[in-house]
């Protein structure tokens, strides 16, 4: 099982329209640039995160926004508004398992309380994650990084 890459590239567009809010106009086109995707792929994450209250998105001038505080939003929203999992479930259960048989029979009794563990447990860890440390340590990375710039060029 894999989480696709929709979840990291709506945690890169959050990172960058707090980095660059005070001097771009965030546009699809300017993120897909960030992200090195097609800005039809950025287009449709934002829609999913404006869905579901996260970011704010300008109509004609363009623009996207993140509508809450940073501290506000956790990795548990962000997986939520963009991973498309079937009525909430992480696992997707085989539909008819064989009755006849005593592990088909059973499977359900087996599986079902220790895949909701493992989902709960995927759950509260996603949600211990905010925006907030995202961004903070975004900046740290980028001021490092132009320090190193700044120490070769002298």
């Amino acid at each position: 099982m894999q989480i696709s890459s929709r979840f990291t590239i709506a945690v890169h567009i959050f990172a960058c329209i707090d980095t660059f809010k005070d001097n771009y106009k965030i546009t699809s086109d300017f993120l897909a640039s960030s992200v090195n995707v097609n800005p039809v792929i950025i287009r449709k994450i934002v829609l999913q995160l404006r869905n579901a209250g996260l970011v704010e998105t300008q109509r004609g001038s363009g623009g996207v926004t993140i509508a809450k505080a940073l501290k506000d939003i956790n990795f548990l929203d962000i997986y939520n508004a963009v991973e498309c999992i079937e009525k909430g479930k992480l696992f997707h259960f085989h539909e008819n398992p064989n009755c006849q048989c005593p592990v088909g029979r059973n499977i359900h009794n087996i599986l079902d309380s220790k895949l909701e563990q493992v989902q709960n447990a995927l759950e509260n860890e996603l949600k211990q994650i905010t925006l907030a440390e995202i961004i903070k340590e975004t900046q740290y990375y980028i001021s490092e990084e132009n320090k190193n710039k700044n120490n070769a060029i002298s």
